[in-house]
């Protein structure tokens, strides 16, 4: 088949998604219902309740989205048939165990495992501090029960299994497409990575909890807790957090277990808004980068962690729905795929920072409390940790602990609530850069042999000028500076700060 007839193949095939409800699945549902309306069914699993819960959940958190409103336009009264006739919502979830994929209706799953062509699994936990019982269920062990449900499908052509660059860990220089070897760690350690004992530890400590008969709030709280000491196992091994941990993990499990299950791991980079389609600028949440532009815009960031002359890899979020489309089809089994621009197009820390400057100085948020506009300063940039610490014992910590030994005179308690205030400030900072010093600090570039072959084969195999526009996820292709300051900006502005 050429990449010419990518949009016939996709006619009368049936799709299952996971995570249908996450920002990349519903741009890549959209994408797939605007360039094949005639496409037999897209599977869509979601966590609900029951399955009316499940559909209301759909409606209400992707169909009622801005993002289809082209489709809205096109369809008009019609749109909502034109969803459901294509889109059916199957109440699920990928890490329970007790059923495949959490389905509990039989001759749905049997339907399912008759028509399936293609899987394409976004679930994920992204939260770096997230319990750890719930990010293994999910990012690792989610994958094994994924590839239980994959071998029942007789149709199944191939499962595309959507990742990150940065299971890579804090690696410098350039990063392959290479898959990890089961067990690999990033760090020479006695003790081999074994996903069952990882998966044990925290089941462990969950069923103590439930045999002490602990309150709902209490397993919670412990288990957070415990997913924040779990970090330390994720260094031990080599990864920086638990979210890279388990997602690397997960990949191991795809490797070792699928069989015959035809498999494609795709790594973006950080995502950002859409470039173009199917218009520029929808996002949906802060991201990983959007919480600094973010703060910088807000006025609420004087300092942080990162080196200017360090490439900071970015990727508009349609180029990565291109990348798993053109990857769900002509992917090859037991290929990686990066999806971002350090290679082709990179951008550096002090690019972006100036950017998102310029931006806000010229066009500043409005604070409403204080009814005037927010004036940002200059960031101040630390490329160590080591000076970052002193900076903030120094800046911070000596005055605070001023003001806590004032606070603890009797007359002058009333500072107790403004040591309170500023205390919590500082812990806010000091835990948004442990969470983001990865990223921050990350030294490497991620190579892109493997996709590049994929662009170069929709150039070659196409001979459409549209199909190749319309499937673009050539770095190459960004002017960084009109895409950041009047696309991105823009759109994480209309859809997400105000």
């Amino acid at each position: 088949m050429e990449f010419g007839g990518l949009i016939e193949y996709l006619e009368n095939k049936t799709i299952l998604i996971t995570g249908g409800a996450g920002f990349v699945a519903k741009i890549f549902v959209e994408k797939i219902l605007r360039s094949q309306p005639n496409v037999k069914k897209i599977y869509v699993l979601l966590r609900a309740s029951d399955s009316n819960s499940a559909r209301h959940r759909f409606k209400t958190q992707v169909m009622e989205k801005e993002l289809f409103r082209l489709l809205r336009a096109k369809w008009e009264k019609k749109f909502d048939s034109f969803i459901w006739e294509r889109v059916e919502v199957v109440c699920g979830d990928i890490s329970d165990e007790n059923y495949l994929l959490g389905i509990k209706n039989s001759n749905l799953r049997d339907q399912m495992f008759k028509d399936v062509d293609f899987i394409v699994n976004c679930a994920a936990t992204t939260d770096f501090f997230e319990r750890y019982d719930v990010a293994l269920a999910t990012n690792t062990i989610g994958i094994l029960n994924l590839l239980s449900f994959a071998k029942k499908c007789i149709k199944l052509k191939k499962l595309l299994h959507l990742s990150t660059a940065y299971v890579s860990g804090e690696r410098d220089g350039i990063v392959p497409e290479k898959a990890f070897e089961f067990g690999e760690t990033l760090k020479k350690t006695f003790t081999k990575l074994d996903f069952e004992i990882e998966h044990e530890l925290a089941t462990h400590k969950l069923s103590q909890l439930r045999e002490n008969e602990a309150s709902e709030a209490t397993i919670n709280a412990t288990m957070r807790e415990f997913g924040i000491e779990s970090i330390i196992r994720a260094n031990h091994f080599g990864w920086p957090n638990t979210y890279v941990f388990t997602k690397a993990m997960g990949e191991m499990c795809l490797e070792q277990f699928k069989e015959d299950v035809y498999t494609v791991i795709l790594r973006p980079t950080m995502i950002l808004s859409t470039y173009k389609e199917p218009f520029p600028g929808w996002i949906e949440g802060l991201r990983t980068i959007d919480i600094i532009i973010a703060s910088i815009g807000k006025g609420k960031m004087s300092f942080f962690l990162g080196k200017p002359t360090l490439i900071v890899d970015l990727i508009p979020a349609d180029m990565v729905v291109n990348a798993m489309i053109l990857g769900m089809v002509f992917g090859e089994n037991g290929m990686i795929y990066h999806v971002g621009s350090s290679i082709k197009n990179p951008i550096y820390v002090s690019q972006a920072y100036d950017y998102v400057y310029n931006y806000f100085t010229e066009n500043p948020l409005f604070d409403h409390k204080e009814e005037k506009p927010i004036i940002v300063t200059k960031v101040k940039l630390f490329q160590h940790i080591f000076t970052l610490n002193i900076y903030m014992a120094i800046r911070f910590l000596l005055p605070l602990k001023i003001l806590q030994m004032v606070a603890n005179i009797p007359f002058l308690r009333c500072y107790k609530d403004v040591y309170a205030k500023n205390m919590k400030k500082l812990q806010t900072v000091m835990r948004f850069i442990q969470k983001f010093k990865h990223f921050a600090l990350f030294n490497g570039i991620f190579e892109d042999t493997n996709s590049e072959r994929l662009r170069e084969e929709l150039i070659k195999g196409s001979g459409n000028l549209e199909i190749m526009e319309a499937f673009n996820f050539d770095p190459n292709s960004i002017d960084w500076e009109d895409y950041i300051i009047n696309t991105h900006i823009p759109g994480l502005i209309k859809y997400v700060i105000i």
